[in-house]
């Protein structure tokens, strides 16, 4: 995601609209940047809470916005946006790497093990990539075999014999699917699957 985001010129203009989101494309790539930051610090504690997140101050900064934890410097520009990107990221790896396997901790769609707060970082990952391309422009192809990874982990109800990236798209509200509804409402199903 990275990468492809460095794609965008310099007078590509952030504060563009991210997809169907109401967002702009700044506003969700911090939002991703938060999301990988916040599964990291739900597995930080020694004893991860099962009640409720991490108690850290999560604000919008202005009406309609995403409330984040974690903000980019506006000043350090498109760069320093995917710094933070990379950075939080970086830190969600370490976590599942370095989290032993019976660990759980909150998410609000029921407790999770590092293994469900990998994939969901991976399906944030994915779809806000899809959300911020469409905003500047930009191509954005994910690898199949790791949307049939995340499908299986967090969405094992949906169909398999369509392809995994438009399946995903539908799964989480962005895209139809020949012979169903688009969905208006989604979750995933994070819960710990063993350990």
């Amino acid at each position: 995601m990275v990468r492809t985001l460095r794609l965008a010129d310099g007078g590509a203009d952030w504060d563009a609209r991210a997809g169907s989101l109401e967002w702009t494309c700044w506003e969700t790539v911090e939002h991703l940047a938060d999301d990988l930051f916040a599964y990291a610090a739900q597995l930080g504690p020694a004893r991860p809470p099962l009640d409720g997140p991490v108690p850290f101050l999560w604000e919008p900064r202005r009406p309609g916005g995403p409330a984040n934890v974690t903000y980019a410097d506006r000043k350090a520009g498109p760069a320093g946006l995917l710094q933070v990107l990379e950075a939080c990221g970086a830190m969600l790896a370490a976590m599942v790497r370095v989290t032993p396997p019976g660990v759980r901790a909150h998410h609000v769609f029921g407790a999770s093990d590092a293994e469900g707060f990998a994939a969901m970082g991976v399906v944030e990952t994915l779809v806000h990539a899809h959300d911020a391309t469409q905003g500047l422009g930009l191509p954005w192809d994910p690898p199949p075999e790791l949307c049939r990874r995340v499908l299986r982990r967090l969405f094992p109800d949906a169909p398999t014999a369509t392809p995994a990236w438009t399946t995903l798209l539908w799964a989480t509200g962005r895209g139809g699917l020949p012979g169903r509804e688009r969905l208006t409402s989604w979750r995933w199903y994070g819960a710990a699957t063993g350990g």
